[in-house]
């Protein structure tokens, strides 16, 4: 594996490994309590003065469970500003997106499909709109989080959706904050745009609790300029390919242009042995995508609709406008009750979530190729309402000599409804359109108003989920030794219909989920952690629904199979750690996964809609796939060399696997090879100022389906900030991002059928690139 950078900072990681005992002995001792002490004392309220006045560094901090868990508090993401929890996990290990530039969403822990990886939001389950039964972290704005967990391996106390791992998001409650705060800022890109970002944040006692309350309006702005180029043939097949198969030519702007807003509130009340805490959030988005793209037949030109002497655009085949206006709003609430009593502590959880979202997107377009100038438009409609309600209960009773006890039960009752009907137009238009010459004219112009929607193919569908679980395990602490073992069952019950076929189909299925994880200190510095778990993934909503969609895959039908059974996984995780002075910690750890009942398209044997050589393809439980990699993370102080002020980081993840398709073998589909992150941070206390940056790159990644294949990769990012603290209550921050230009380029080999593909007789052969400028913030918080 050729690694470049990333084999650097392999080498900088292991050479931290080594210095470890120089780094421990410069540094003032650390005695053994201290760690623990530490953890317990963030248990107390943090004032908003040291949230807005951040005069210390932040680092990762070390977990004193059993199971593998590593925590990043807010401190150590604040100063770079991230606007969402999505670019936030950009600076911690093994997290890797596959969006377009300068947005993070989908996040795929060890470089997996964002199926794979379980999003909780305190510690709960949150639904949104992805058919994956992902969650996109661009909908959290990190101003609402407290602190993220990233679980390396599952607990039986936990649902068990996590095959690569858990990430756990931390809201603000009510015992986080005493004050309040206000931010103030901006957003500059390099269109010159501007954008706000505004919010205050208070926290403190309020009749018999605490409360907690906070707002935050939010732009949102990302404008991209895509180029792509297109030929009948690849070089694999024909070296000459880029004169003699050139088919087109296609320029593109894509702006996302949107604003979010969002309130979180918390409610923690104590009567004697009993704890009660009421917690919410909402976000609401509003967000225009717009897209403007022109097809030539020469592969180098002017951008846009420039007519010639004579009126006409020499070599323009097609004017196309897509615009899509997105309302989303997201909420929970959940009520919390603990209670100790002689017998124990019991606990009770009940939440409801909810998550909406009306989707209006019309794409019309002039195709000047034909001699008839031909007019064409769509207008879709989209209506997904995905809730969710579950309730929760578990006690946990001592047993003696540090041995505990806990059992508990878990019910969710999920709904998921999806409305997606569209209307068409299409006509002629004569030949003086061959002079269409306004660039702010827009094919939407000619439009005329749209009367008739019918329901698309498998869009007019109702998915009923229920969840009903059960979980024992045993935990203990003796010395230096902590563990834990349990089991987890979880029966799951679908009904699906599709309304617009009538059709109704049932589906249950039921798992034994056992895991067991182990924590030993060595020294009071030096760790080791070794855990093992089986985990599942549920079939994603549209390989369950029971619609054939025409021409879905090349020119293959694609039926969906309501019989699907969740993929499931083993997983080992083996870890070292080693405390570093006082607040630094360095880590490295081998994980494996082998996955059963892989979910992949395979052929019914029927011949599809377009005749001969095609076929109706159908996704099935068929083969397994495993996954392994290391990870190694470092946050520390330059303590041992004199420069306590000064902080550095880095992470790296070398990640591989192994699955079979029908083509043979590859990666699981959209893996990064590698993925590595690193910065620093100089705290100027003379000058109550600071500075830092970071770097980012990962590796590329390939994807393989059946009538495409698609290789992505990215070019690096750099951030840096500098701030300045004033008054011990206000703090004014810069920040810059995407300092080298984010690009992202896309090859993708398109076949007709499954034959084509395997024959490597291509249809179409394209080569697309992406790019985003230079965003720069400034942002002011003030203390109350």
């Amino acid at each position: 594996m050729k690694l470049g950078r990333a084999g650097a900072l392999a080498g900088v990681s292991l050479l931290a490994f080594c210095a470890s005992p120089a780094l421990a002995e410069g540094e003032a001792g650390l005695e053994a309590g201290t760690a623990a002490e530490a953890e317990a004392a963030t248990n107390d309220p943090q004032s908003a003065q040291e949230i807005v006045v951040q005069a210390e560094i932040g680092y990762r901090n070390r977990s004193e469970t059993a199971e593998p868990v590593l925590v990043y508090d807010t401190d150590y993401f604040q100063r770079f500003e991230p606007l969402t929890i999505g670019d936030a996990l950009k600076r911690v290990p093994s997290v890797t997106f596959l969006s377009d530039v300068i947005e993070s969403d989908g996040a795929r822990l060890r470089g997996l499909d964002p199926g794979y990886t379980q999003i909780l939001i305190n510690g709960e389950k949150i639904p949104g709109s992805n058919v994956d039964r992902s969650f996109f972290l661009d909908r959290i704005p990190a101003e609402l989080v407290d602190r993220v967990e990233i679980v390396r391996s599952n607990s039986a106390r936990r649902t068990a959706d996590a095959v690569a791992g858990t990430l756990n998001i931390v809201l603000r409650d009510a015992l986080a904050l005493d004050g309040g705060y206000v931010r103030v800022g901006g957003l500059l890109f390099d269109d010159g745009e501007v954008k706000p970002n505004v919010g205050a944040v208070y926290g403190g006692a309020v009749g018999p609790g605490r409360l907690l309350i906070g707002g935050n309006i939010q732009g949102r702005y990302n404008p991209k300029k895509k180029s792509s180029l297109r030929f009948g043939d690849s070089p694999e097949n024909n070296p000459n390919y880029a004169t003699e198969e050139f088919d087109n030519r296609e320029d593109q702007t894509d702006t996302r242009d949107g604003t979010d807003y969002n309130a979180n509130a918390s409610y923690a009340m104590e009567f004697g042995p009993t704890k009660v805490e009421l917690n919410g959030f909402y976000v609401h988005t509003d967000r225009t995508e717009t897209e403007r793209s022109f097809e030539y037949n020469e592969p180098t030109g002017v951008f846009g609709p420039v007519p010639d002497g004579e009126g006409e655009v020499p070599g323009l085949l097609t004017d196309n406008s897509n615009i899509a206006d997105i309302d989303q709003d997201s909420w929970s609430a959940s009520l919390r009750v603990g209670h100790t009593w002689s017998v124990g502590e019991t606990r009770f959880r009940s939440t409801f979530a909810s998550f909406l979202e009306d989707r209006d997107e019309t794409e019309f377009e002039i195709d000047f190729d034909d001699d008839d100038i031909a007019f064409e438009g769509a207008r879709t409609l989209s209506d997904i309402k995905d809730r969710e309600f579950s309730l929760a209960l578990d006690h946990k009773v001592s047993l003696g000599t540090g041995v505990a006890f806990q059992f508990g039960a878990f019910l969710q009752n999920k709904n998921r409804k999806t409305d997606i009907r569209e209307g068409e137009q299409e006509f002629d238009l004569d030949e003086s359109f061959r002079g269409w010459d306004q660039f702010d004219s827009f094919p939407d112009d000619l439009a005329g108003p749209f009367e008739e929607f019918e329901i698309v193919t498998g869009g007019l569908n109702k998915i009923k989920e229920h969840r009903r679980d059960l979980f024992a395990l045993v935990e203990g602490e003796n010395g230096p030794i902590s563990w834990e073992a349990g089991v987890r069952y979880e029966h799951t019950s679908v009904d699906i219909r599709d309304l617009d076929e009538s059709a109704r189909f049932d589906n249950d299925y039921g798992l034994f989920l056992p895991s067991a994880s182990i924590k030993a200190d060595l020294t009071g510095r030096d760790r080791i952690t070794a855990s093992v778990a089986r985990t599942n993934r549920r079939p994603r909503f549209d390989f369950i629904s029971p619609a054939l969609l025409e021409g879905e895959l090349g020119e293959n039908d694609l039926l969906g199979n309501p019989d699907l059974k969740p993929e499931t996984a083993w997983g080992v995780d083996v870890g070292y750690e080693r405390r570093i002075g006082r607040t630094g910690v360095a880590g490295v750890n081998l994980f494996y996964r082998k996955v059963h009942d892989l979910v992949e398209i395979a052929n019914t044997g029927v011949e599809g809609s377009e005749g001969e050589g095609t076929f109706v393809l159908q996704p099935r439980n068929t083969g397994d796939g495993k996954a392994w990699g290391i990870e190694f993370d470092l946050s520390a102080s330059l303590g041992f060399v004199g420069l306590r002020d000064t902080g550095v980081f880095g992470n790296l993840a070398l990640l591989d696997s192994s699955v079979r398709d029908f083509a043979g073998k590859r990666r699981f589909n959209g893996q990064s090879k590698y993925v590595f992150n690193v910065g620093f941070i100089q705290n100027l206390r003379t000058w109550d100022a600071a500075f830092g940056a970071t770097y980012r790159k990962q590796g590329s990644a390939k994807d393989r389906i059946v009538g495409e294949e698609v290789r992505t990769t990215y070019g690096a990012d750099l951030e840096v900030f500098i701030e300045k603290r004033l008054f011990n209550k206000l703090t004014v921050r810069a920040v810059g991002s995407n300092l080298l230009d984010g690009k992202k380029k896309e090859v993708f080999n398109k076949f007709d059928t499954i034959e084509d593909q395997l024959d490597r007789d291509f249809d179409e052969y394209e080569l697309e690139s992406e790019k985003a400028g230079p965003v720069f913030q400034l942002v002011a918080r003030y203390a109350f």
